[in-house]
């Protein structure tokens, strides 16, 4: 077993590392202040240069299949790239990325959307959660009916982020109801001009998710994604891949904020000693370092499983669920050593721990995850100490 990174994976690691440090760190002030002031933390402007540089750099398409000009490095790298720029909350996207199911395009829609995605041309979205269909996604309701050659789309989507800036979404709709679930599901690919709308909804972060409308949206029989009635599965593989990077997340923003709470509890003194000194400080740091640790493990695990060709599932729910919880109880701690100055807006912390709240929501929440858990075990799916 070798559980180090390679010299190569840390120079890249490294490069990216400095990249954040000189580019989006210096910009949080102005983050902070655009949203409190009820505008985006970054121009789109301001995020094409920022990923203008990145592509400088050598980071364009960082997890693109090469056919298609990317670096294709691979997901245990995809994890620790995203660790380092989740050490910021300075919203950035590396350049070159499109949703893993828009690969299952044909060449003409890969023309249309997948390549103009890549470069940057066009926005997409993810359209499956429904007001009444969360967690339980067998349950959504959107119909889509054949007339002709087309397909007449109504329905409405909920908490779809980036819906309302994207000019495309991959939307799931019911186009058969006597199998409805798995296999009476399609994916369209429905652009804006279409005729769907979507409507901002205000969350208690920064994270500003879209409902999305669909009043008989007529989309052309070309537009389906993959195959009639094969939507679910297309659905159930994109949240798969998003799930572990959850965790990959909260190691990354966990990292960051327990560096402040250390360099804080260094220089803040209170009753003649600084707050280092104190066994109350020092016992929340440790337990943080070993979660932060320990969740990184199950992330590299579930990162390394997959570039492995084998399957990821149990493995990227066990990261995603106990990532996501970790990252909340570090930043409660770092909160707690700061003191009042925590809650206040003139640090970070507040905000990040608003954000974090959503790590156990989006993607699956702690209860499905650890119904998923539970599930693969009683029923032999997975067996104790397979992974090793």
């Amino acid at each position: 077993m070798h559980l180090r990174l390679t010299e190569e994976q840390k120079m890249i690691r490294q490069t990216v590392r400095k990249f954040v440090q000189k580019e989006l760190m210096p910009l949080e002030p102005d983050v902070l202040r655009n949203e409190r002031e009820g505008r985006p933390g970054i121009t789109t402007e301001k995020m094409k240069e920022l990923q203008q540089k990145a592509a400088d750099l050598g980071f364009w398409g960082i997890n693109t299949p090469q056919e298609y000009g990317g670096a294709d490095l691979g997901q245990v790298m995809l994890a620790v790239l995203t660790i380092e720029i989740s050490k910021t909350f300075v919203p950035f996207q590396f350049p070159g990325y499109a949703d893993n199911i828009l690969y299952y395009g044909n060449e003409e829609q890969k023309q249309r959307y997948l390549i103009p995605t890549l470069k940057g041309e066009r926005k997409s979205c993810f359209a499956l959660t429904e007001p009444g269909a969360g967690s339980d996604t067998r349950r959504i309701k959107m119909s889509a009916k054949k007339e002709g050659k087309e397909w007449v789309l109504n329905g409405e989507k909920i908490f779809i982020t980036n819906g309302n800036e994207a000019d495309f979404t991959m939307v799931f709709a019911v186009t058969d109801p006597d199998k409805q679930g798995h296999g009476g599901v399609t994916c369209f690919l429905v652009d804006r001009e279409m005729g769907w709308r979507s409507e901002y909804i205000h969350t208690m972060g920064e994270w500003g998710p879209a409902s999305l409308i669909f009043d008989n949206v007529r989309v052309p029989e070309e537009n389906i994604l993959g195959e009639l009635h094969d939507g679910y599965r297309l659905g159930l593989e994109w949240i798969g891949f998003h799930r572990w990077m959850v965790g990959a997340r909260a190691v990354g923003s966990a990292e960051r904020l327990l560096q402040m709470a250390i360099d804080y509890a260094k220089q803040r003194v209170t009753f003649g000693k600084p707050l280092a000194e104190r066994q109350g400080i020092q016992w929340q740091i440790a337990d943080s370092a070993v979660e932060m640790e320990a969740a990184k493990w199950l992330v590299f695990n579930a990162a390394w499983t997959l570039d492995q060709g084998e399957d990821n599932r149990h493995l990227a729910s066990m990261a995603k669920l106990f990532g996501a919880n970790m990252g909340n109880r570090v930043i409660d701690r770092v909160l707690q050593i700061h003191g009042g100055m925590g809650y206040t807006k003139e640090l970070p912390i507040e905000r990040w721990y608003r954000e974090a709240r959503l790590w156990r929501i989006y993607d699956g929440t702690d209860e499905i995850q650890r119904m998923i858990i539970a599930r693969n075990l009683l029923k032999g799916h997975v067996k104790i100490g397979d992974f090793l």
